[in-house]
């Protein structure tokens, strides 16, 4: 079939199975035709999101959908353009190449003299059309020849030319959840001829849930591939086991919830390695989240809050590099992640530990919370008033850049409190030069 065979509003091509016979596979059976079968991202597609309110209202700007494998990027396309009931065209950039598109163009062109319906042109993996080939784009955008629909696995800011990223709007699809998971399986197994005709049952459900990782596709091809491996039963049924489903996925499903015991046990050593300066054992931790489909983002927020909490002062670098490592994590994603999170992981977990800033602000919120509500001394007040001034708002406050050093000695803690000492600095790493400094600052005060 070449680009223009007649297909379905669904993108789907009508031909027959010869014989009744189906060859395509399950993934594309049970493919949703319609908004309200579409499962997952409910921030975009929910009762009166914004994305929703556009197709429902057939004014669909060009778009670029943002998200991993298996989220329903191509899904949503074709069921926008049966829902606005607009003619659909789809390349493929990995095989696509400025002629192909320009014979869209040329199609899109013919339709829209025709005085016909609106032109959707979808573009699987866009991010891998260079330069020459997005600019063939621009001008057909601009004036609304085609709506363009992207979809990318890569940060669209990078991989998508400028002038195309700024006629687009960019939405971002994130993996589906268990229970999303769930609903497709559910629906697979209900509707789809094939499925109900061998009457498939899912023993180990939780395991089919774990090894697709978010990925609807994966969850379909996997179960499909399953059900060929598993063997019929007396009654001609086929029962699917954990042993079919490792051998589909091919690869080795370990115990892990996401929702349960494992999921706290991991990420619970994950951390106390890290703690404990045992680089190795951190890494190891690491790899079993994400090889059963940890979301990368937890585990770098929980890094982010280990390098104050353990380490705080003793490597200041420490917060730097870990909300580095978070911001990398949500820029490029998985697989790539994983790279960014071993190297923050291993050098968290090398760095000199001192959890004295987590205890200074416990000891300073417990007198907060429970200690008498001390005054702000005088000198410390601010003065925006001449009444204040006179009531001595401020009026003996010594200027630190004033003095020898940039120190001079000054009570900042109130009355009550003046003796409290919260933060006390181990001798640990960059924190030995801050306890030698603080130091050289209490002595100053006590002459």
């Amino acid at each position: 079939m070449d680009l223009f065979d007649e297909k379905g509003a669904d993108g789907s091509s009508r031909a027959a199975a010869a014989g009744g016979v189906v060859y395509s596979p399950l993934a594309e059976r049970v493919r949703p035709s319609s908004l309200d079968e579409v499962v997952g991202q409910e921030d975009l597609l929910g009762p009166g999101r914004p994305l929703r309110v556009l197709i429902e209202t057939d004014q669909v700007p060009s778009m670029i959908f943002w998200g991993p494998p298996g989220t329903g990027k191509t899904t949503l396309a074709r069921v926008i353009a049966a829902s606005t009931r607009s003619e659909f065209f789809q390349l493929n950039a990995v095989s696509a190449g400025v002629k192909d598109v320009r014979l869209v163009l040329e199609r899109a062109s013919q339709i829209r003299r025709q005085g016909a319906r609106r032109s959707i042109l979808f573009i699987d993996e866009i991010h891998r059309f260079n330069k020459a080939q997005q600019d063939a784009l621009l001008h057909s955008v601009e004036e609304g020849l085609i709506t363009l629909i992207g979809a990318t696995t890569e940060n669209p800011s990078f991989e998508v030319i400028a002038p195309l990223l700024s006629r687009t709007r960019v939405y971002v699809l994130k993996p589906l959840s268990a229970e999303e998971l769930e609903k497709i399986l559910d629906r697979a197994l209900g509707s789809d001829p094939v499925m109900r005709l061998q009457r498939i049952v899912v023993q180990d459900r939780d395991v089919l849930l774990r090894l697709s990782g978010g990925d609807a596709r994966a969850l379909l091809n996997g179960l499909e591939t399953a059900s060929r491996l598993a063997p019929a039963d007396a009654e001609g049924g086929h029962v699917i086991t954990r042993k079919e489903l490792e051998e589909a996925f091919q690869r080795k499903a370990l115990a892990y919830d996401k929702d349960g015991e494992q999921h706290y046990n991991i990420i619970s050593a994950f951390i106390k390695s890290m703690r404990g300066s045992d680089p190795d054992a951190a890494v190891y931790w690491l790899a079993r989240m994400l090889d059963a489909g940890e979301d990368p983002l937890f585990i770098a927020r929980r890094m982010v809050i280990l390098a104050s909490e353990d380490i705080g002062n003793a490597d200041p670098y420490a917060i730097t590099l870990a909300t580095a490592c978070f911001t990398a994590v949500n820029v490029i994603g998985m697989p790539e992640a994983r790279i960014v999170l071993s190297q923050s992981a291993i050098y968290l977990a090398s760095c000199p530990k001192s959890n004295a800033a987590y205890m200074a602000i416990e000891a300073a919120l417990e007198d907060a919370r429970n200690g008498p509500e001390a005054a702000v001394p005088l000198h410390l007040r601010n003065a925006p008033t001449g009444l204040m001034a006179n009531l001595g708002y401020g009026r003996e406050y010594r200027y630190s850049h004033d003095f020898t050093g940039h120190f001079v000695e000054q009570q900042y803690l109130p009355d009550e409190l003046k003796d409290r000492l919260y933060y006390r600095p181990t001798q640990n790493g960059r924190e030995q030069t801050i306890r030698d400094r603080l130091n050289a600052w209490w002595k100053t005060r006590q002459r």
